[in-house]
């Protein structure tokens, strides 16, 4: 466990031009393992993620990590659903954060190295990263993200344009990841993910908590209608 959890959301709501996006949101985080958020489509799952981050400004309530909130900054990563590259190559992708952390150089371009083949790119470092594929691309996004060592590590969506094959690839990444001990905090459209990822869950619908169980107890008998028919397929609205 980190010095960084529990996260403590209290009464947060984030507004944007005039309409409630996400809240109020009553949530604690805590422990180690995979934190899944799950929901329909615009029901505010990035904006949480965002929110919960530090990228979200909040209309009012609190947002409050264990640690100062300088030092919770460091200690935390965010990948998007669409990973952002450098134009450059992919060594230098990875040691760019590092750069900016005053990493001696020898240091830096050995962590990268090293997870470089952690998400088997070994033999792409001198290749330009924005010619990577899709999956490639996200790979090195999540190695970006982790060369700092943060504690906890926000996904958003992360294989929601991937092929099987890339989705298992980086699946075995996060729960390697995860087994290690840094806290997963992560969103997703596929409940097969979720139920192969998630130690607890997070339904949110219409801006709101809506459920927030263990994994086990919410996939075998959620206690909602809402959260039953939407893991039934059907329409929530």
């Amino acid at each position: 466990m980190s010095g960084l959890l529990p996260l403590t959301v209290h009464d947060a709501v984030v507004r944007r031009r005039g309409k409630t996006l996400v809240g109020p949101v009553n949530l604690t985080i805590d422990g180690t393992g995979t934190t899944i958020v799950i929901g329909p489509n615009g029901a505010g799952k990035t904006t949480l993620l965002k929110m919960m981050h530090g990228l979200e400004r909040l209309r009012s309530g609190t947002v409050r990590w264990a640690a100062p909130d300088a030092e919770a900054r460091k200690q935390q990563a965010f990948v998007s659903q669409t990973p952002v590259v450098l134009r450059r190559t992919v060594r230098e992708n990875l040691t760019y954060p590092l750069k900016l952390s005053r990493v001696p150089a020898a240091e830096a371009r050995r962590i990268a190295g090293d997870w470089a083949a952690r998400v088997g790119l070994s033999d792409m470092l001198d290749r330009r990263a924005e010619v990577l594929s899709g999956g490639e691309r996200q790979k090195l996004a999540l190695a970006r993200a982790m060369v700092r060592d943060p504690k906890v590590l926000f996904l958003d969506e992360p294989c929601a344009s991937l092929d099987g094959r890339s989705t298992r690839e980086i699946e075995e990444i996060l729960s390697a990841v995860a087994a290690a001990g840094t806290r997963i905090i992560m969103s997703t459209h596929d409940m097969g993910q979720a139920r192969r990822l998630a130690s607890e869950v997070a339904f949110i619908l219409h801006g709101r908590v809506h459920e927030f169980a263990e994994a086990p107890g919410f996939f075998e008998q959620p206690a909602t209608a809402q959260a039953r028919a939407f893991l039934n397929g059907d329409i929530v609205e």
